[in-house]
């Protein structure tokens, strides 16, 4: 099932840019010009997202305390959109979770919204899923046989990580083998969502009946195996309890707003240099999720689960190195980093850090 949103908006040109956005994302969009109409929507449906226009800030408030207080949609991300006479606090404090400013233009909004994409649900999933690290070759519009990363497998659908941006709403043409299997899988999909690290969720169309049996038989055989093997979950360092890959995409520290934990993260794009123990020869990274208690760092050839790590990374502000180690090794895509600061200097790099990120997401919320 699509991500779903509801706008709530009275301003027409406000409505068609942040519509315009949330499709681009692959995000349904649904519309209500005021909040009695959006507050009888909420009660009978779900929404993935609300994005909520402040005018009306008395309004938005009873709104968003209605919402919290409902069974469907209390875990629903919010939207705040606002301007300078709006009480940011305030909303926060009724269960805002992003605030997007006014004007609404398109580039800010996409600006934002992208930044919050990655806190949203990429689906409903009604089957479990399980990380596959495996390649297959795909083919969609003009483009023949380019190769693209499993990322996750369903019985309906599956997530991939490819290097160029495949047009919204195609169908998608591929194959590949599984893990331990020697049959290729040769199926079809259709694009349900996207985002802009080259992700992209799809729902399959025609599964052939050879390649339905060696898929289903691959994914009854390793879901048994599911709570069993540690790979297959990955720590949450706020708390220590594990976090089902399912909600994070393979680890990534940045889940959804249902799942979100006491600790602050941080999505990112950031240069990294890793070294193992005794190496004085880096391997260059990008970390794509950072928090206080560690990152994760992608990288087609991530270390094995328990290695030692130091992470080094320069930014305009400052330049952090951090100890950590490795608690989920995902062979082509990367791997989740626990850090161990055990000095104070330690502990102080990794807040600076995380608040220079701070600063860069309140930056572009600003402008």
């Amino acid at each position: 099932m699509a991500v779903t949103s509801l706008v709530v908006c009275a301003d027409a040109k406000s409505v068609q840019v942040l519509s315009r956005v949330l499709q681009d994302l692959s995000i349904e969009v649904e519309h209500c010009g005021d909040t009695n109409a959006a507050a009888a929507r909420l009660k009978a449906q779900r929404f993935d997202v609300l994005v909520l226009d402040c005018a009306d800030e008395a309004a938005a408030l009873q709104l968003l305390g209605e919402l919290r207080t409902s069974s469907a949609n209390k875990s629903s991300m919010t939207i705040a959109v606002v301007d300078a006479t709006n009480n940011v606090r305030e909303l926060f404090a009724h269960g805002a979770n992003f605030v997007l400013y006014k004007p609404v233009s398109p580039d800010r909004v996409a600006s934002s919204l992208r930044a919050a994409r990655g806190l949203m649900p990429n689906e409903r999933r009604r089957k479990p899923r399980l990380p596959v690290p495996a390649s297959a070759t795909i083919a969609y519009a003009d483009v023949e046989n380019t190769t693209a990363n499993l990322m996750n497998l369903s019985e309906d659908g599956v997530a991939i990580r490819s290097q160029r941006t495949v047009p919204p709403r195609c169908k998608v043409y591929f194959e590949f083998s599984l893990p331990g299997e020697v049959s290729v899988i040769r199926l079809s999909g259709d694009v349900v969502w996207q985002d802009a690290s080259g992700r992209v969720g799809l729902r399959f169309s025609r599964v052939p009946q050879s390649s339905r049996a060696v898929l289903d038989g691959w994914l009854q055989q390793n879901l048994g195996r599911q709570q069993q093997v540690s790979p297959l979950v990955i720590p949450d360092h706020a708390s220590g309890d594990p976090v089902n890959p399912s909600h994070t995409g393979l680890g990534l520290l940045s889940v959804p707003a249902a799942d979100r934990r006491g600790e602050s993260r941080h999505s990112c794009r950031l240069g990294a240099e890793v070294y193992e123990p005794d190496s004085t020869t880096p391997q260059r990274c990008t970390l794509s999720d950072i928090s206080s208690g560690g990152c994760y760092v992608e990288t087609t050839e991530p270390l094995q689960t328990g290695t030692a790590v130091e992470i080094v990374v320069r930014t305009e502000e400052v330049k952090v190195r951090v100890h950590g180690k490795v608690q989920a090794s995902h062979p082509g895509f990367g791997m989740g980093v626990e850090f161990t600061s055990n000095t104070a200097s330690q502990r102080e790099q990794v807040k600076q850090l995380v608040a220079c990120q701070d600063a860069a997401e309140e930056a572009a919320k600003q402008k």
